[in-house]
């Protein structure tokens, strides 16, 4: 999978992604239309995705201690290099937090809820990651 940045110096990267402790997948939309590189073999720069983690936290309790809040952060780490191992971003770390309260009574809507917030948080780390690759420079030899 591959992007064409704003930034002529990234302009085709291709996205590697190891093995992750995530069910989900880091994803890169691609906006315009154009034939992405193979393999890193031909592209100026690869991506590559060596994190990524959700947790799960209990924020705060209730009198009676059940819970009452969640915090919920995803984090990824991530590097940019060209395929002789330049570094064109270093390894960079993206968090994104949320919270949310919680009730037993609302537990179906509440499940639904964190699954939403799952996905924004997804596309809130793409969105980050994707501003990073933009100020991606080709190491200076």
């Amino acid at each position: 999978m591959s992007f064409r940045a704003r930034s002529p110096a990234a302009a085709s990267i291709f996205a590697a992604r190891r093995t992750t402790r995530s069910t989900r997948s880091i994803s890169i939309r691609r906006r315009r239309s154009h034939s992405p590189p193979s393999s890193s073999a031909r592209s100026r720069a690869i991506l590559d995705i060596t994190t990524v983690e959700n947790n799960k936290q209990i924020l705060s309790l209730t009198s009676g201690g059940k819970v009452r809040e969640f915090l919920l952060t995803k984090r990824v780490l991530f590097r940019v290099h060209d395929k002789d191992g330049n570094d064109w971003l270093p390894t960079a770390e993206v968090v994104v937090r949320r919270t949310y309260t919680y009730s037993d009574t609302e537990a179906l809507a509440k499940a639904y809820e964190e699954q939403r917030l799952w996905t924004d948080m997804q596309d809130d780390a793409v969105q980050l990651i994707v501003r990073r690759l933009e100020s991606a420079r080709k190491p200076v030899a």
